[in-house]
């Protein structure tokens, strides 16, 4: 059993924006095109206008506008207004996946659920705060080595001090968040050819978003993990949305929450 939830907004009672919405709204911002948007996701000019209506009845806004004449002979692009609310649906999308992995820590346990909403919802600058069960523990002098299991399948492996284990009463079974700085996770095309004591994770680049010297790598993780990275522009190594890449990043920059 597993718990999961869908994403939608409403406005007035009524549906407002939903993944198929936004997804005939970027097509349209590629193609230029209703009808061609329409067609790439298999429904008719007809069905494509009245989700198009609809959306424009609830919006503050229009969403579209049309061109006419010119080279291009007409078609139909977005409006800013319309953009910002793809990337504002996007946003809050994330945030929803981020608390149904919460939920979905539990399994079919429902007194653990219960301890899950316990807890109180971390507040930090750290854009990767991943829900985590603590699978071993691993004593070695002053530090301890933590396999913390995500969601899915993959793991992860922190190194934090001995009297943190202690004083937060970490103990192989419980919850915790896995938080690491966007800044500490590189991304790379092809896994390191040499043994490394680094955390490597497979996944697929959904996103990359320049501003600056900069570079922001969305990077979902094959169980469903979504990790943030920031690169530098020179770092990068031709990476592509769409993409197989991997998140290299140290034990010692992983901390522990509760």
């Amino acid at each position: 059993m597993k718990i999961d939830g869908r994403f939608w907004l409403t406005k007035e009672g009524q549906s407002f924006l939903g993944s198929g919405r936004i997804e005939l709204l970027e097509l349209i911002d590629q193609t230029g095109s209703i009808n061609a948007a329409a067609k790439a996701m298999k429904m008719s000019y007809k069905a494509a206008w009245e989700r198009i209506n609809g959306m424009n009845a609830l919006a503050s806004q229009p969403l579209i506008e049309r061109l006419t004449g010119g080279r291009g002979g007409g078609g139909t692009k977005l409006t800013p207004y319309a953009r910002e609310l793809i990337a504002t649906f996007h946003r809050l999308g994330e945030l929803h996946r981020q608390f149904i992995d919460r939920f979905a820590e539990a399994g079919n346990d429902p007194e653990r659920l219960a301890r899950i909403l316990s807890r109180t919802f971390l507040t930090t600058s750290a854009r990767n705060q991943l829900p985590a069960t603590v699978r071993n523990i691993e004593t070695n002098g002053l530090h301890c080595t933590l396999t913390l299991a995500l969601s899915g399948s993959d793991i992860l492996r922190s190194t934090i001090t001995a009297k943190s284990v202690e004083n937060m009463g970490l103990s192989i079974g419980c919850d915790a968040y896995a938080i690491i700085k966007s800044s500490d996770i590189s991304i790379v095309s092809s896994p390191p050819s040499a043994d490394t004591a680094d955390n490597l994770l497979s996944g697929t680049i959904e996103s990359l978003e320049s501003s600056g010297e900069n570079t922001e790598i969305a990077l979902r993780l094959q169980g469903g993990t979504l990790l943030i990275a920031l690169e530098k522009h020179d770092a990068l190594q031709k990476l592509q949305i769409g993409m197989r890449a991997y998140a290299v990043v140290s034990p010692l920059h992983i901390i522990i929450g509760l």
